[in-house]
């Protein structure tokens, strides 16, 4: 179930920016990621089961709210593109902040390109280290698809890490030159516990998809998610940090295998 509130603003005011902040329980850091989204038109937020100050600090920012709750990541971010009203949406997550060199070039970039979406450069921070080298394969992004036109895209059913669906015929744009803020972790324990938590909830979907794979499938993905991530995208030149990533990387199948063979039953009540 969920809730919207209502808007001082007239439904048919032209809004060419839309700001969609999707977030459970952030009040520690929402309010560094709101205030620099105020370049846009509007700002959209989903509360998604907060418990703690956060609705307080957005209302201070908008009243375009929904609550309630999603299980599914999918489903949430979906209904928060759906409230949006502008006719660009800028996705973002409240851990993540747009420079003012990046507010600027979005303004630039969606009046006067035909494109449907466009791919921001990421820099990723752990406690105060950037770390631009090894994201990817599902612990990390080096870009994100989060600047599109309303309607082109749609979010899958995956507890963590959902696919994106395009719009028939959406036409992605120049990657953009300035990059999006990403304070990922706060320290090294922060990671395993994020990867703790990725690799409960990929458990979840694989056995709602009754196929959970084969630990010899996995085995085998471990060695090349691992050379993928250190060496095709430059991990070793982040030292320990881009081990630890590439780690990760490599295990998250497996250990996501393993969590659903075994401890089926806890993960399923």
């Amino acid at each position: 179930m969920s809730s919207v509130a209502s808007s001082s603003l007239n439904n048919k005011v032209d809004i060419q920016l839309s700001a969609l902040l999707v977030i459970h329980n952030e009040e520690a850091r929402i309010r560094d990621c709101l205030e620099r989204v105020k370049f846009c038109d509007e700002i959209v937020v989903v509360l998604d089961r907060c418990t703690d100050g956060s609705k307080d600090i957005v209302l201070e920012y908008t009243d375009r709210i929904v609550e309630g709750g999603w299980p599914i990541e999918g489903d949430r971010r979906n209904m928060g593109n759906d409230t949006c009203r502008g006719q660009w949406v800028l996705e973002i997550d409240a851990d993540e902040h747009i420079t003012p060199e990046l507010a600027t070039e979005i303004r630039s970039t969606i009046q006067k390109n035909d494109a449907d979406y466009f791919l921001i450069p990421v820099d990723n921070y752990v406690g105060g280290n950037l770390v631009r080298y090894g994201w990817g394969a599902q612990f990390g992004k080096a870009s994100a698809s989060c600047l599109c036109r309303k309607g082109v895209k749609r979010w899958g059913s995956d507890r963590v890490h959902p696919k994106l669906h395009w719009k028939e015929g959406a036409r992605r744009g120049i990657k953009l030159q300035n990059r999006l803020v990403h304070y990922v972790d706060d320290n090294i324990s922060d990671m395993i516990r994020r990867f703790d938590s990725y690799t409960t909830a990929r458990a979840k979907d694989l056995l709602d998809n009754g196929d959970i794979g084969t630990m010899p499938h996995n085995a085998r993905r471990i060695v090349s998610r691992f050379w993928r991530c250190f060496i095709s995208r430059k991990g070793y030149r982040e030292g320990g940090y881009g081990f630890l990533i590439a780690t990760f990387a490599a295990l998250y199948p497996m250990v996501s295998h393993i969590k659903a063979r075994y401890e089926a039953d806890r993960l399923k009540s």
